[in-house]
């Protein structure tokens, strides 16, 4: 049985979710109160590891990638690497009941596998086949599941209970190998090195910076970018303002 980093995700998520089922009502938190992180020391802990090993260890690596792969080699991985997951969006967007964006999916996977050489290039998007990218967290998010308590993973970094539920069921049917699993990790965190490095430095709490980013990142995910309407009522006097009578310059 070829082991794999897939199986490995699945694996921590298993531990994590029996940990979590155990800790019971102590992850019951008010969602109004903000994130969820009854695991914060820990937590903190963990994201500590993962910026030494960044620094020490992935972010030469993803430099030295860089350095000596042609950009346009690399646009190909990343393509390849993007291709991967259009089954994860199909399976995800029927559980969902979106068949238009399974049947799209379905169409980019065909099309991106054979004409774009096994996803090295994307002639979908130029067929006006738009990737909506769809995972397992998302759907079940889309069938009430909360996010609960929020969780940081050794070298996986930040994600939530919902999510790594997802991970491990799609983890359980990854059929990448582990080198191809390694590497389609570090591609993905090639593409977005610069914005991942660039959102906690200088910050008074890159913890806090992290976490609030990767669930506003996901909230928006879940929502396919919809806004939610906003909680704020709208006074009726505001409605009626006439700029020209009642507004007064402070140096007037």
């Amino acid at each position: 049985m070829t082991i794999t980093l897939a199986r490995i995700r699945a694996a921590a998520a298993v531990g994590l979710a029996a940990g979590l089922l155990l800790c019971g009502p102590a992850w019951s938190q008010d969602a109004d109160d903000g994130t969820d992180d009854p695991l914060e020391p820990v937590n903190r802990v963990v994201s500590g590891f993962n910026s030494i090993f960044r620094s020490l260890l992935l972010d030469p690596l993803v430099d030295g990638y860089q350095a000596v792969t042609p950009e346009f080699i690399q646009e190909g991985l990343s393509n390849a690497t993007s291709n991967l997951t259009e089954p994860v969006t199909i399976g995800s967007s029927l559980i969902q009941g979106d068949f238009e964006n399974a049947g799209t999916a379905t169409e980019r996977f065909i099309v991106n596998s054979t004409i774009g050489v096994g996803g090295l290039a994307d002639p979908a998007s130029d067929m006006g086949l738009e990737r909506r990218q769809e995972d397992l967290g998302q759907a079940l998010a889309a069938h009430g599941v909360e996010a609960g308590p929020h969780v940081v993973l050794p070298i996986l970094g930040p994600t939530n209970f919902r999510d790594a539920v997802g991970n491990l069921a799609t983890g359980l049917v990854n059929p990448l190998p582990l080198a191809g699993t390694a590497a389609s990790g570090v591609i993905t965190y090639s593409d977005n090195q610069d914005a991942l490095n660039a959102l906690t430095t200088n910050s008074l709490d890159p913890y806090v910076t992290e976490r609030e980013a990767y669930e506003q990142h996901r909230r928006f995910q879940v929502l396919n970018g919809e806004i939610p309407e906003s909680d704020f009522a709208v006074f009726e006097e505001f409605e009626d303002f006439d700029d020209d009578e009642d507004f007064i310059l402070a140096d007037e």
